[in-house]
């Protein structure tokens, strides 16, 4: 064990809130799966060992990731994310459906769905960072500078976005984001969000156009309008402008009545009572039981827990030396924090209902393991940057 402490290096601080977000993780799933255990005849604490299965490969997943020079994830960027494309088209295509949704592919023989967006996001994000350490002399010009970095974007969310918008959304985003601190052209970065932005403003006025607002209900939608998950987008967005008056906006009254019930200092842990009523309390509205059961107090721990994160990996960014680095550790540090605030967002209404998890925190899966392989990452460079430093012993670097 010893040794094992010895060769574990990188942001200590980032150790310390990785751990402290997956032992609230358990806490909080083993008290909310008691109505998915009853239902699937099983019983909460077959889904507490499973959590702890999970967590316990996810940390060695951060270990052995973070054990591996960062310039090698370089390498790999481009093979990664070749193979995602494929990988994308065949989930759209003949992916498994779960929640309404295909975005999964059904691994034979150990029988586990794999979310290949997650792949993508991981792949798509170390191809970006190795173009914009690559590209900084000819990062204002269209041609050579921009358009090599927005088209891998672009072909990725399209892919993503007819089965998991949310998720598109929040990987461009993060890419637009990651593209302005690579010093991309702003005339360029504008002009990507107000052409973005178009399907978005007329997807928000189809579901204001289809809503009665005398009766408080949702209006039939034409054929053109009921193709693939639009219904569900329009729902979505007509459920969180109108959730004090649309009775089927049911997410969203259950996670207020769960906020409302924690109060400061909440119910107590394993004593909430909305995980009866709130659909998926253990993934998309885990934050909600969070705070019923540890207060708002609760809530803004797990809050600065995710900040504090975010601070320490900008920290890294400004300590290492060499490019892709630090927008390999900024790019992963900045989807896995907006991540988690869109949840907490969607949890207290400020964001329409959305599929996304809270990372590290909601019942593990594919979504868990790629978020500590992302965590593994940001430790990698920040060990090697360590390294350069000679802050660590050289026996203990190599």
């Amino acid at each position: 064990m010893q040794a094992l402490l010895n060769k574990t290096r990188g942001d200590k601080v980032i150790w310390v809130a990785v751990i402290l977000l997956t032992l609230l993780s358990l806490l909080v799933i083993y008290s909310s799966t008691g109505t998915l255990a009853y239902r699937l005849s099983k019983s909460a604490e077959s889904y507490l060992f499973k959590q702890f299965a999970f967590t316990a490969i996810g940390f060695m997943i951060i270990y052995f990731a973070h054990r591996i020079n960062y310039t090698l994830y370089s390498r790999a960027a481009l093979i990664l994310f070749v193979l995602s494309i494929p990988l994308l088209i065949y989930t759209l295509f003949f992916g498994a459906e779960i929640n309404e949704g295909t975005r999964w592919i059904k691994l034979p023989i150990i029988n586990l769905t794999f979310q290949t967006s997650d792949l993508a996001r991981l792949a798509l994000f170390m191809y970006l960072s190795r173009q914009l350490s690559r590209s900084q002399n000819d990062i204002k010009d269209f041609k050579q500078g921009f358009l090599p970095l927005i088209i891998p974007v672009g072909i990725i969310c399209a892919l993503i976005a007819p089965a998991n918008l949310s998720t598109a959304l929040l990987i461009g985003a993060t890419s637009l984001l990651l593209m302005f601190i690579g010093r991309v052209n702003l005339k360029h970065i504008a002009a990507t969000i107000g052409i973005a932005l178009i399907p978005l403003v007329l997807l928000v006025s189809i579901a204001f156009s289809y809503y009665d607002k005398e009766n408080h209900q949702a209006k039939d939608l034409p054929v053109v309008l009921s193709v693939g998950r639009i219904p569900t987008w329009i729902k979505r967005i007509q459920d969180f402008a109108y959730a004090d008056k649309i009775e089927t906006a049911y997410q969203v009254q259950q996670a207020k009545i769960a906020i409302a019930k924690g109060g400061w200092l909440g119910l107590g842990p394993g004593n909430s009572e909305q995980r009866n009523f709130l659909p998926h309390p253990y993934s998309d509205f885990i934050y909600a039981i969070i705070i019923e059961e540890y207060g708002l107090l609760g809530g803004v721990l797990i809050l600065f827990l995710y900040l504090l994160f975010l601070f320490r990996s900008i920290r890294i960014f400004k300590k290492c030396p060499f490019a892709f680095g630090a927008f390999l550790a900024l790019a992963l540090s900045f989807t896995l924090v907006i991540q988690a605030l869109v949840n907490m967002a969607v949890n207290v209404n400020l964001f329409p209902v959305t599929g996304v998890p809270l990372p590290l925190v909601s019942m593990g899966g594919s979504s868990f393991l790629f978020t500590c392989m992302s965590i593994g990452i940001i430790l990698s460079v920040a060990r090697n940057a360590e390294k350069l430093e000679g802050t660590i012993q050289p026996a203990a670097a190599e």
